[in-house]
């Protein structure tokens, strides 16, 4: 038997140990004999990391009161014959892997039923991750960077050119050297009704011209608004122009989107602070397995109203590190699913009426900006309104230097949720400073306030 082979080298060949006893567990062991040897065994590893003896294993029996009379003469029994063997190492990796890989979906499978029947805490919607976290065993051959050994490689990486999602505004583009890297966290800071919505609507409609899955998430508004302002955009319509259309011209319209375009939007609503990742993974692997929809992108609309997986509001948890978690939380949800993640924040009440905006005006906490990637304000002012332009500033990058075009302005068609460039004049009168924070008493009063209230 399989299980027989793995305890035998679990006590007799070091290397086998180190290398697989991280990725064995003791679920996959049906038989109860089996599963208490294997945990003498993880025990005794872990605590004096070096494999027990068979005398070790048997004193371990000896003291375990759970053991009745024959399953103790059955441990003694296994014990003795688990005797070294001479298989190849690379046989006995292949086998175990194989073997944890089996166990894994059959538990999955079995849990599965127990859900199904109601005999489970967990709900139906936990499902795909169940099976999809048991399809993803496997033994991880890397153990990391040799520096010099992997010289070659990392030249490699340096040269490689890195797959990029562009944004359809050049300035954006120049300012992220060619758009958003996969697994990253990216932030647009903007006060109520600047355009943060309409933003990401219009970044979505770019994404599907180029032919992009995008999935996107709201907690704000219905799916119907967020796909009317989408749909405004890729016609090129006014939002009461897309009204006024007929059914007849409007499905004509859809089918020649259709066919111009290979990606999808698949635009999901959750009630405000009515979801967390988990709930977001649930969602990515039901659109998987149901739809064969794997998006490019994901925008969350927006984070301060999500939840967080890990820790609930209030009882000693404060709006900085509540916040603070869910960024953390959004961020690995794009290193998991190896895709950049857009989301917004709003500005505080003295950010709101001020036409400069900085990362000391982020509103609830300060700890966001230090987990996302790229960050970056929107500013509206009654001038800039006048002229159909808002003003971007960089607040945080982590893509390029934010001193370069640090401050520059964007065309705005509100009525088509249309963002566009504009002519270089229009950028003749921003001014690029140096540098992305700044010591104004207002700034270093604000940090001391959001150090005070993270101790």
């Amino acid at each position: 038997m399989i299980e027989q082979t793995i305890l035998t080298n679990l006590i007799h060949n070091e290397e086998y140990v180190r290398k697989v006893l991280p990725y064995i567990k003791k679920e996959y062991f049906q038989d109860y004999i089996d599963r208490s040897i294997f945990e003498s065994i993880e025990q005794h590893f872990t605590k004096y990391n070096a494999c027990p003896s068979i005398d070790a294993l048997r004193l371990d029996a000896g003291n375990n009161g759970n053991y009745t009379e024959d399953q103790y003469k059955a441990v003694g029994e296994l014990l003795s014959s688990l005797q070294p063997t001479r298989e190849t190492f690379e046989w006995l990796l292949d086998q175990t892997e194989t073997f944890c890989k089996d166990k894994a979906i059959y538990n999955a499978i079995m849990e599965s039923i127990s859900v199904i029947d109601g005999k489970s805490s967990k709900s139906r919607g936990a499902l795909p991750g169940i099976l999809t976290d048991a399809l993803a065993v496997s033994f991880d051959p890397h153990v990391g960077h040799d520096f010099i050994e992997d010289a070659e490689d990392r030249w490699e990486f340096y040269h490689q050119k890195e797959i990029k999602l562009p944004f359809d505004i050049d300035l954006l583009n120049d300012v992220t050297k060619g758009g958003l890297s996969k697994k990253t966290l990216n932030v647009v800071l903007a006060g109520t009704g600047v355009g943060k919505s309409m933003f990401m609507c219009h970044c979505a409609a770019g994404n599907l011209r180029d032919n992009k899955n995008v999935l996107y998430v709201t907690l704000e508004m219905a799916e119907e608004k967020i796909a009317e302002r989408i749909d405004a955009n890729l016609m090129g319509l006014t939002i009461d122009e897309v009204h006024e259309l007929s059914k007849e011209v409007y499905e004509k319209k859809i089918t020649r989107l259709k066919n111009n375009y290979l990606g999808k939007i698949v635009i999901k609503e959750y009630p405000t602070t009515g979801a967390n990742v988990n709930h977001l993974r649930y969602l990515l692997n039901e659109l998987k397995i149901k739809k064969s929809f794997v998006p490019d992108i994901i925008y969350v609309d927006y984070l301060n109203i999500m939840m967080s997986s890990r820790m609930k509001y209030g009882a000693g948890v404060n709006s900085y590190t509540y916040i603070k978690a869910i960024a953390e939380e959004l961020r690995g949800l794009a290193v998991e699913f190896n895709v950049p993640v857009v989301s917004a924040t709003q500005t505080t009440r003295s950010g709101y009426t001020s036409t400069d905006l900085g990362l000391e005006d982020t509103s609830e906490s300060f700890a966001l900006p230090a987990t996302a990637d790229f960050m970056f304000a929107i500013i509206s002012t009654e001038e800039l309104q006048d002229l159909n332009q808002i003003l971007v500033k960089q607040l945080k990058n982590r893509y390029s230097d934010p001193s370069f075009n640090r401050r520059f302005i964007v065309g705005v068609d509100r009525a088509k949720m249309t963002l566009y460039n504009v002519e270089q004049s229009a950028q003749d009168d921003v001014l690029d400073e140096a540098a992305v924070f700044d010591n104004s008493e207002v700034h270093n009063r604000n940090i001391k306030e959001a150090f005070n209230d993270f101790i």
